[in-house]
């Protein structure tokens, strides 16, 4: 399938045919990150995750749309394209210079900075997100910038690509460290500022793999499932990468943690029947308790279906169906949870103003289907679904544009690359955000491997 299927080009400023009229009010820019180049040199890497980072620009003005990718130059980079891929999610073959490494450190080797998992924009500067604390500033032009250091001491040897944009201003995050008790540790990062400033840390014995955390105004939500970081694997010179740190203990429950964010206290901590999750999608409060949505699976199948000797063979059909759940939890110890949608649903996002508020529409990549992945658009109050369908077509993940002076919370445009397997070549799509009607649709001149995640910037 192209979408794991390396990609050379780079363009800079190329303009793309439109099919079909852009919204006249549409101006901003479209940042996408994800894989770009799945080899270095000789050697195949392993897993999606693994991808060598490739930030790709739709720009919209007056009608118009142009494209740039670009990869980030980073020692990732240099390394794999040398034929050495080294320190990647489920590729590493450094053998016995790891373990040195650990030792020299009494801690994890350094790790990598193939930032392709996000983008965020902090203290005026684009900056391309891992799981690690390396990320990689980049300029307007897509050039890599080098690294972004915090200027703060927080010490965190996993951080959350995933920042949480308030509307109040600022970015919510979470990491992890490890050491002879290993800690939790949620931040916030004031606006026009790289300082993060602790909110709590929490300690646990067996630390999860955590790749988002639920926020909404006064609470933060942390999702622990039985997932866990086995970390004394990584002593072992035969290890290749963190992947092969991941365990499912099915000892275990997932539990939610509900932080005060003012405070730091927790407020609650229930347990429900095992479960794993990737992405929150919204979290907000109501009263006296904390709603939050997020996309369920049975178990942590998905993360190994998403290997590329998995997907080769496969494709997505390996890939067990995430299904859209709201958790309600009670200040009071209580828990429900209802299923919202029956379809499978990933890489959800919401429009961002309102994020940590209440919201009505999520909008997502709609899966479980044979030959395609979809668009859809679930509203949250009546527990409805409107979806967006073309065969061969492949769509990533959403987001939502609001039209400015729109009064409707759907009054906007939701911009979805896209990859058409059969053409071989992907598409930038434009829906209609209240009916997912097509407005538009701009074929770019290759194939983007599929990426990750995004964020609309406007002008």
């Amino acid at each position: 399938m192209p979408g794991f299927r390396s990609l050379d080009t780079e363009l800079t400023g190329h303009d793309l045919p439109v099919e079909g009229e852009l919204p006249g009010w549409l101006s901003g820019t479209l940042l996408r990150n994800g894989p770009g180049k799945f080899d270095g040199g000789e050697s195949r890497l392993r897993h999606w995750f693994d991808g060598l980072a490739m930030i790709r620009k739709y720009e919209f003005d007056d009608g118009a749309v142009t494209y740039s990718n670009r990869f980030l130059r980073t020692d990732a980079y240099d390394d794999a394209t040398a034929g050495r891929p080294t320190g990647q999610f489920a590729t590493d073959r450094r053998g016995l210079g790891k373990l040195l490494g650990w030792l020299k450190r009494l801690g994890p080797p350094e790790p990598t900075d193939n930032a392709n998992v996000h983008v965020a924009r902090l203290d005026g500067e684009y900056v391309a997100q891992t799981e690690v604390p390396r990320w990689v500033r980049f300029t307007d032009d897509l050039d890599t910038a080098g690294s972004f250091e915090f200027a703060d001491d927080l010490d965190m040897d996993m951080i959350t690509a995933h920042l949480v944009a308030d509307p109040a201003g600022g970015h919510v995050g979470h990491g992890l460290s490890f050491g002879r008790t290993h800690e939790y540790t949620f931040f916030e990062i004031p606006p026009d500022s790289r300082r993060r400033e602790e909110i709590t840390s929490i300690r646990t014995d067996s630390p999860a793999y955590i790749h988002s955390i639920g926020v909404s105004e006064e609470h933060l939500v942390l999702v622990e499932t039985p997932l866990r970081i086995n970390i004394l694997r990584a002593l072992s010179p035969f290890t290749e990468g963190f992947f092969e740190l991941l365990e499912w203990d099915d000892e275990l429950d997932t539990r939610f943690v509900v932080i005060d964010r003012a405070s730091g206290e927790t407020v609650a901590n229930q347990s429900v029947d095992p479960f794993f999750t990737f992405h929150t999608i919204n979290a907000y409060d109501d009263g006296d308790g904390v709603v939050l949505d997020l996309v369920a699976f049975e178990d942590a199948t998905i993360v190994d279906a998403l290997a590329l000797d998995t997907l080769a063979e496969e494709g997505f059909a390996a890939a067990p169906p995430g299904r859209l759940v709201r958790v309600r939890l009670g200040t009071d110890g209580s828990v429900s949870r209802r299923r919202l949608y029956d379809g499978g649903i990933e890489l959800p996002t919401v429009r961002a103003d309102r994020q940590t508020r209440p919201y009505r529409y999520v909008y997502g990549q709609s899966t479980d289907r044979e030959g395609a992945n979809g668009l859809v658009k679930v509203d949250t109050e009546r527990e409805t679904a409107t979806e967006f369908w073309q065969r061969d077509l492949y769509v990533e993940e959403p987001w939502m544009v609001p039209r400015p002076g729109g009064e409707a919370a759907d009054d906007g445009a939701v911009l979805a690359p896209a990859l058409d397997v059969e053409a071989e070549r992907s598409v930038l799509l434009v829906l209609d955000a209240a009916t997912l009607e097509e407005l538009a649709r701009a074929p770019v001149p290759h194939h983007n491997p599929f990426g990750f995640h995004g964020r609309f910037f406007s002008e």
